[in-house]
């Protein structure tokens, strides 16, 4: 219902689309960005390979640091490969405030991207910030912990929405190749977090948790090399930021400058003890913080940003995918969590006569996804030829589902494991396998959506909105986490039947509105 009311604009210095007289947009006949080279990658313009391999080793480094983050927290002080022997509760939250750092900084880290740096330059500097974090990690000191998680967050900040922007400027917003050009780069995501769960997991298990990290950082670095050596291939997308007089910019830098430099102080003041709170607490105020950012900023885009009736319709319907992606991520997020310490703790992780670590359980979403993706993204087309596929609510509402039906399957494995743990693999396989069908109806979805229907000239930080939603997710994942497993397998259930409502009932909110807007579509047309 919204694809009729899509406005295009012209930026001279980028060569985005133009409204012809008639109001269709075609194909421009001279776009930098789309004619920078006559090569293609699998179809798609050729710049889609440089985004393609940066999102594939930051995810690698990303992924393969998490999956070892809570192992190393909760492990016993005592072993050869020491852990820091944290409570399960405290060091879930750790994970969640995290995970919820990382994508809630995408927020600023968009802005930064469409008012100060350009999307591209905020890349660069994200990619560099991230490998540094990575490399702090590496070093066997604990306050380098909290230093090292502090880095990657602000890096992943800058990289993550202005690395989606891109992909989406470098499709005309007519080009019907922008769906699959999405998919095809979310399959980086899950190529590089296979690679990080097979080096960085087997490092930081079997021979040194630092090791692990330090591979994070190597993995990170050849990121940054590649994406210095074919940045060219992007052409102008995304190369400079929104035109705005010169003294403008400059204000912003320095209350951007400002902002950067009291958020550091923060940061140093928690990391050295100085000030003193328990994760948890942190974590739940953090998660209302997030939430109450995200609420403030939709009313501002709806209310006072300017925007026409076609755009506000635009935003009402993002701000339903928000609140489905928060409520699937802090589902999805668990991975990192409870289910790699149910993992750990309640299953036999022998697998084909080989005693694998801990981490590469979670092997098993990126292969899936790996092996579903190309499906699901025939599947959509099949559908879309024969008129028949589902509105973006309805395949929300398929997403949550399926996250909710995984969460059945581990209450069934939780009922086994009280009887007799430790419990076969099989029960983690077919949780995995829910849970990645689905991510791929809903997130890949979700950035097509954001890149397609967000206000042009907020592309940077809608995009931001989207990762804040993966923050709420994963703030929530590591303060459910935490409660479902500090009181051992007694304490899972509750948890686990309170996640599989309300993913079920926002599902069924999601149908009815589907209907509701198919029926507004219809009555418009008549």
């Amino acid at each position: 219902w919204v694809s009729s009311y899509l406005p295009c604009y012209r930026r001279q210095e980028t060569g985005l689309l133009a409204d012809t007289a008639d109001g269709s947009t075609p194909f421009p006949t001279e776009d930098k960005r789309l004619t920078a080279t006559n090569a293609e990658f699998f179809g798609h313009p050729i710049g889609l390979r440089t985004l393609f391999l940066t999102e594939m080793w930051e995810r690698m480094s990303y992924y393969g640091m998490r999956a070892l983050l809570v192992l190393y927290m909760t492990g016993a002080v005592t072993l050869a490969n020491a852990g820091l022997g944290m409570r399960e509760l405290e060091a879930q939250a750790i994970y969640g405030i995290y995970v919820g750092m990382v994508y809630f900084l995408a927020v600023p880290g968009g802005w930064l991207g469409d008012n100060l740096f350009g999307h591209q330059r905020a890349v660069l500097y994200g990619a560099v910030i991230i490998a540094l974090g990575h490399l702090t990690l590496a070093v066997p000191i604990e306050s380098g912990l909290f230093f090292g998680l502090g880095l990657v967050a602000i890096g992943s900040g800058l990289l993550k929405s202005n690395i989606s922007t891109i992909v989406g400027k470098l499709y005309a917003d007519n080009d019907p190749r922008r769906d699959a050009g999405f998919t095809i780069f979310y399959m980086s995501i899950n190529i590089g977090s296979t690679v990080g769960y097979a080096v960085c997991g087997f490092m930081g298990e079997k021979i040194g948790w630092h090791w692990g990290f330090g591979a994070a950082g190597v993995g990170m670095i050849l990121g940054v090399i590649q994406y210095v050596r074919t940045r060219h291939l992007l052409g102008d997308a995304g190369l400079e930021p929104n035109p705005m007089p010169e003294a403008r910019r400059d204000q912003l830098g320095r209350w951007a400058m400002f902002v950067a430099l009291a958020s550091a102080l923060v940061v140093l003041l928690f990391g050295t003890g100085v000030i003193e709170v328990s994760a948890s607490v942190f974590a739940e105020r953090l998660a209302y913080a997030l939430t109450t950012i995200a609420g403030i900023y939709f009313l501002y885009l709806y209310c006072f940003a300017g925007l026409n009736p076609a755009e506000r319709k635009n935003v009402v319907l993002l701000f339903l995918l928000f609140i489905a992606a928060a409520a699937f991520w802090s589902g999805f997020d668990q991975s990192g969590g409870s289910l790699n310490l149910f993992a750990r703790d309640y299953t036999d992780l022998n697998f084909l006569g080989v005693d694998m670590p801990v981490s590469w359980v979670q092997f098993f979403n990126p292969i899936y996804v790996v092996v579903f993706a190309p499906m699901f993204a025939a599947f959509w087309a099949y559908l879309g030829r024969r008129n028949m596929d589902p509105s973006l609510p309805l395949k929300f509402a398929l997403g949550l589902l399926f996250m909710g039906l995984s969460f059945v399957v581990m209450l069934l494995a939780v009922g086994v494991a009280l009887e007799s743990a430790p419990i076969g693999l099989q029960w983690l396989l077919i949780t995995y396998l829910l849970q990645t069908w689905g991510e791929l109806t809903l997130s890949p979805i979700g950035l097509s959506a954001f890149s397609r229907y967000s206000p042009k000239r907020y592309a940077g930080q809608m995009f931001g909105l989207w990762f804040l939603a993966s923050a709420i997710g994963g703030v929530l994942a590591g303060l459910l986490g935490g409660e479902a497993t500090d009181g051992g397998l007694e304490s899972v259930s509750p948890i686990f039947t309170y996640m599989i409502q309300y993913y079920f009932g926002i599902a069924a909110v999601l149908v009815v509105l589907a209907y509701f807007f198919r029926q507004k579509e219809a009555s418009q047309n008549e």
